[in-house]
């Protein structure tokens, strides 16, 4: 029986896309000032997919989240303020500024780290499922990663592991087409990467990754297929990232195949679709603003934090860092 977002959770789904968007154009803004270290890899385009998958999670289940993992950690409830704060290098981050965008986590919500490493997240998540299933509990584990990594070998290792050993770990493939600069149709012959799924046995899946209740239906349902012990599930959300690979990319391979691509993914944006429904739901205009406004108001609150925050001081350079 295909699940559903309930309508009266229409509000909360709203409210965590809208979070999304606004912190991604947040942190826009910072990297155009030359305010945050490093590069940003923004998930602008991509909200549906964090919120939907996420939203059929349990508060102690586990993700391993990419390099475009900002949106993983506002989807699980993560503090925006801790997340601006650690985007910024600055002491009142999540890992105390030393994790940056691209290695953020959040693990009071189950998110093991993001990770700069293409597909270097997905063992993790793996280990993190058969850590569930060593000591007994009933948590799943979620893998987010693009369609790069479908070509690397960690990506076939963990499934295979997973396949054979009935690991509860939902592998979410967040096509985006692009690789970098690498367009994923010029070097697989997979139509469907999610088609992997039939070499290991295991259930594959393809949705619409621009409609959040659409990747919330395909989600529920993996995790309920790994809940009962039967194993994962290869879920790829179509979907497609508004910028270039990180923000200083101004993504000309994409024109190469359709002068249009952009503009024809971007009409369906999947945070203004789900407003349109929210108030098709019933849902009044003053509704929606009011959460728009709550939103606006802790996004900002964030913003202020983050610059507020001090750095780290140089002495704690080797704190809290493994060295071998």
């Amino acid at each position: 029986m295909v699940k559903k977002l309930a309508k009266k959770s229409f509000g909360g789904i709203y409210e965590t896309m809208y979070k999304m968007r606004r912190f991604e154009e947040e942190v826009f803004e910072f990297y155009k000032k030359g305010l945050m270290p490093g590069l940003a890899h923004l998930y602008l385009g991509e909200e549906a997919v964090a919120t939907g998958v996420c939203a059929a999670l349990n508060d102690d289940d586990y993700i391993g989240s990419s390099h475009r993992g900002h949106g993983h950690l506002v989807a699980r409830g993560a503090r925006t303020d801790m997340m601006m704060a650690e985007i910024l290098g600055k002491e009142g981050g999540y890992s105390r500024g030393k994790g940056g965008s691209m290695h953020i986590m959040a693990m009071d919500r189950g998110i093991l780290g993001a990770n700069g490493i293409v597909g270097g997240e997905i063992p993790i998540a793996t280990g993190a499922a058969y850590s569930a299933v060593y000591r007994g509990t009933e948590q799943v584990a979620v893998s987010f990663f693009g369609d790069g990594a479908t070509n690397e070998g960690t990506f076939h290792e963990s499934v295979n592991m997973a396949a054979a050993w009935k690991l509860p770990c939902i592998y979410i493939i967040e096509n985006n087409l692009y690789g970098i600069s690498v367009d994923i149709r010029d070097v697989t012959n997979t139509r469907d990467l999610a088609d992997r799924a039939k070499a290991y046995g295991i259930p594959g899946v393809v949705v619409d990754g621009m409609d959040v209740e659409a990747v919330y239906a395909a989600a529920a349902e993996a995790v309920d297929h790994a809940r009962k012990g039967k194993g994962p599930t290869i879920v790829e959300c179509k979907t497609y990232r508004w910028q270039g690979h990180h923000v200083g990319d101004p993504a000309v391979y994409r024109a190469r195949r359709d002068a249009d691509e952009k503009k024809d993914w971007m009409e369906r944006c999947p945070v203004r679709a789900f407003r349109a429904k929210l108030i098709a739901s019933g849902a009044s205009e003053a509704a929606v603003a009011a959460i728009e406004g709550e939103v606006e108001r802790e996004i900002q609150a964030a913003v202020k934090y983050a610059v507020d925050s001090p750095y780290p001081d140089a002495s704690e350079a080797f704190d809290d860092v493994l060295i071998g």
